[in-house]
């Protein structure tokens, strides 16, 4: 049931000067009234909630006690964020048999929360984030639940921050929700907390719940062939392939920022909206799904702008990625920027290919250990990208698969991370397998590697100097024919 909007009123103080009629009345007399204005009050941000996030958060209070924490994931937008789901945060093995939090939120496992995050936020297409916690505590911890909601968001944000390799515009919403939930009375109070400054006070904010939030919102599809290259140095310590591979990604990842995108294979303005253009189709369009089809154009070189230099470095082997991945990306349906629809894209496209050598290295060090002394040639197969739909909405969430992974761990994990059930026919893989190829430099090919690197520097000592050996040619043909001119 939807409550009545209080009345907002705002008070002003108005001052009217009287000028005195009286002889020696130099000044006027002061006369001041306070008048009840109709412009209303400032507002924090509004937060339009998805209405079954309502019962999913009411059921929650009678199964855990003293309290439940968990992650809001939904969308920033700079009118309003959406929230379209919540996320208990799973329970510890000692916590599953006792069906019992620790006594007292200074206890908060802070690390076990995190980590929680950073697993999710794999599961998310682009345009959805973690954007906000939420606790569900008895009377008697509600005065500390704030402060631990404060330090979780700041410490979630810190966690999540550390793994991207892309940077936040300067117009970009940094405020992040903070639900507290009383498990006794079910008062429900919002706040915000701006995590670019670390000395952000609370704010308020609206919650408001609507049904069927995310059932008609866009989505943006592309596949994007990948062939990265990665150098490893010689001077790397003991062959770190996954630090190798986080900057060989980062190079890449500015390649795919400055990338030219073709919306059903057109070039638009980034500050038209996404739909501008298009017929609206009649009727309730509610079910209906709206996908854009997007072609990425990766630019060969910099430019003639840009002036390049080339480093000749003595490496020890190379790692390749090689394969075509499916990139998937929602945005909300209340008139959205083209730039809003193409930098969710651009952040799923980064964020894919991260990931998964994130879960390859992981899955390398549990089942092979690290492998640093024997560094030999490698073939490994990156996990392929699977979607599940979400019920009453367009959104589909993502997951990672290995090739012998079944489909029960895939349905457990979703339980587990999103507290989702998922049925086998629901799980759709997207993609082909794509490869992982680490090549080392063989020990007996030192002389050959040596005469490469010379023959490198002295490619590059040359392309140096052309300009000045092309203006020497230049002249001496210059020469030669006015020489010849003026012979004749």
């Amino acid at each position: 049931m939807k409550k009545a909007a209080p009345h907002k009123h705002f008070r002003f103080r108005a001052e009217v000067v009287v000028p005195s009629s009286g002889p020696g009345g130099g000044r006027g007399r002061q006369v001041e009234a306070a008048i009840l204005s109709l412009k209303p009050a400032a507002m924090g941000r509004t937060y339009l909630v998805e209405e079954a996030i309502g019962q999913y958060l009411s059921d929650l209070t009678t199964k855990m006690n003293p309290y439940v924490t968990g992650l809001l994931i939904g969308q920033c937008s700079p009118q309003r964020d959406y929230v379209i789901r919540a996320v208990r945060t799973p329970p510890k093995e000692e916590q599953k048999e006792d069906n019992v939090s620790p006594a007292k939120l200074a206890s908060l496992d802070e690390e076990w929360i995190t980590t929680h995050a950073s697993q999710v936020s794999r599961m998310l297409p682009g345009g959805l984030l973690v954007l906000g916690v939420f606790i569900i505590a008895t009377p008697e911890l509600s005065k500390d639940s704030q402060n631990a909601l404060r330090r979780l968001i700041f410490s979630v944000e810190k966690s999540l921050t550390k793994r991207r390799l892309w940077k936040t515009s300067e117009d970009e919403v940094s405020d992040r929700a903070a639900l507290q939930i009383c498990s006794a009375t079910k008062k429900v109070v919002c706040r915000t907390y701006d995590v670019q400054d670390p000395k952000s006070s609370a704010k308020p904010a609206d919650w408001k719940y609507q049904s069927a939030l995310s059932a008609s919102w866009l989505a943006l599809g592309c596949t994007v062939n990948v062939n990265i290259h990665i150098p490893l140095l010689a001077t790397s310590p003991n062959h770190d392939l996954e630090k190798n591979t986080k900057n060989g990604l980062n190079r890449w990842s500015k390649q795919i920022e400055d990338s030219v995108f073709l919306i059903n294979g057109q070039v638009k303005d980034e500050d038209t909206e996404l739909l501008e253009g298009q017929k609206k189709s009649k009727g309730n369009t509610q079910s209906s799904t709206q996908f854009s089809d997007v072609r990425v154009l990766t630019q060969l070189s910099q430019g003639s702008s840009r002036r390049s230099t080339a480093t000749v470095q003595v490496c020890s082997g190379s790692i390749n990625l090689k394969g075509a991945v499916k990139c998937r990306a929602y945005v909300h349906n209340n008139k959205p920027k083209v730039k809003e629809a193409i930098q969710a894209l651009k952040r799923d496209i980064i964020n894919t290919l991260s990931d998964r050598c994130e879960i390859l290295f992981e899955d390398l060090i549990i089942n092979e250990g690290s492998q640093k002394k024997n560094f030999k040639r490698q073939y490994h197969v990156l996990p392929q990208r699977l979607f599940v739909p979400v019920a009453g909405s367009n959104v589909m969430l993502s997951d990672y698969k290995f090739g012998d992974e079944a489909a029960g761990e895939i349905q457990e994990r979703f339980v587990e991370m999103l507290d989702q059930a998922v049925q086998a026919e629901d799980i759709h893989v997207a993609e082909e397998m794509s490869a992982v190829d680490i090549c080392p430099i063989v020990d007996n090919a030192d002389d050959t590697q040596q005469k490469q690197v010379t023959k490198a520097m002295l490619l590059l000592k040359l392309q140096q100097n052309m300009g000045v050996v092309i203006a020497a040619a230049v002249a001496v043909l210059a020469s030669i024919f006015s020489f010849n001119y003026f012979s004749d």
